[in-house]
């Protein structure tokens, strides 16, 4: 019979047992963390106090910049002092926690993601039409439902792998919990809940895929059609960024959630877990927002 005993807590495991590479880790974290936060605050102050980005479009970044903001504070800090210490522990209540906003804002991005990029197929294909297609109304419907569903996945996600009993070792192979390394650790062989929730969440994920197609289907037509290459170039710099990030978000993340969990320690699983959960909050503010006309002319009038 498998001994069985009251798991209390869990040992995040780092990128290194060398403590000079835990506080090079530490220290690159920590600037990667002042970037996002400093980007995503920005963003969202500009947002916020200029009346002519009051769009539909400005709305959508708004959100996701506060998305960002929670995703990878969630997980970086709690690495940053873990690195910087010798006890990598992490109680049970953080750990349920932790995974918990894990799921949450990560779901939440993917779907808010998915109607960002509908508001752009409005917005280029359809553009007599976008105003009153688009309306607050509408928008804070759209809002609203990609957080409700990103709270109902990190619900079925926590629930599903927190209800697994854990009876080997508490030393998680990763900077966070999250539902692959927890799976490593677990003592059941039969995970039926979790399998569920997985592949629900990959059949939501795929339509998420095919919905973002059809918008930049006919999105990548239209844009080609613009007489003008300036046109075409301001077109293309709202739309290839939000995809780029997409495609990094969705294919690692699902590299690292479908892949069956391996016995050793690999650090394959530490680099994806960072590009779906630390460059995305990075990158956003930088090659989706900052580098925009409307988002420039907005912070020359707040520092004048």
């Amino acid at each position: 019979m498998t001994n069985l005993t009251m798991v209390t807590g869990f040992f995040l495991m780092g990128f290194s047992n060398t403590w000079e590479l835990q506080v090079l880790q530490a220290i690159l974290f920590l600037l990667i963390y002042v970037v996002a936060v400093m980007g995503n605050l920005l963003i969202f102050t500009l947002i916020s106090v200029d009346e002519h980005l009051h769009s539909p479009m400005y709305f959508f970044l708004k959100n996701l910049s506060f998305l960002d903001l929670c995703l990878i504070s969630t997980t970086v800090p709690k690495s940053i002092a873990n690195s910087l210490s010798y006890s990598h522990f992490i109680s049970l209540l953080e750990c349920i926690l932790q995974l918990f906003l894990v799921i949450f804002f990560a779901s939440s991005e993917l779907f808010l993601l998915t109607v960002m990029s509908y508001d752009r197929y409005m917005a280029i294909c359809q553009p007599l039409n976008y105003e009153v297609i688009m309306n607050k109304g509408v928008c804070v419907k759209m809002a609203t439902a990609s957080w409700i569903t990103g709270g109902l996945f990190g619900v079925l996600y926590t629930v599903s792998t927190f209800t697994l009993p854990f009876c080997s070792s508490n030393e998680i192979h990763q900077f966070f919990c999250d539902v692959p390394s927890l799976l490593r650790i677990s003592c059941s062989d039969t995970h039926i809940a979790l399998d569920v929730t997985i592949a629900l969440g990959f059949s939501l994920g795929i339509l998420c895929c095919i919905s973002i197609t059809l918008s930049y289907g006919p999105i990548f037509s239209t844009v080609l059609k613009i007489p003008t290459t300036e046109g075409r170039s301001k077109a293309f710099s709202t739309c290839l960024p939000h995809l780029l990030v997409l495609i990094v978000f969705i294919t690692t993340a699902s590299m690292s959630y479908l892949c069956p969990p391996l016995d050793t320690d690999s650090v394959l699983d530490l680099l994806l877990s960072m590009f779906y959960m630390v460059v995305p909050p990075t990158m956003n503010p930088i090659i989706y927002s900052l580098r925009n006309k409307d988002v420039k002319t907005s912070l020359k009038k707040l520092i004048a």
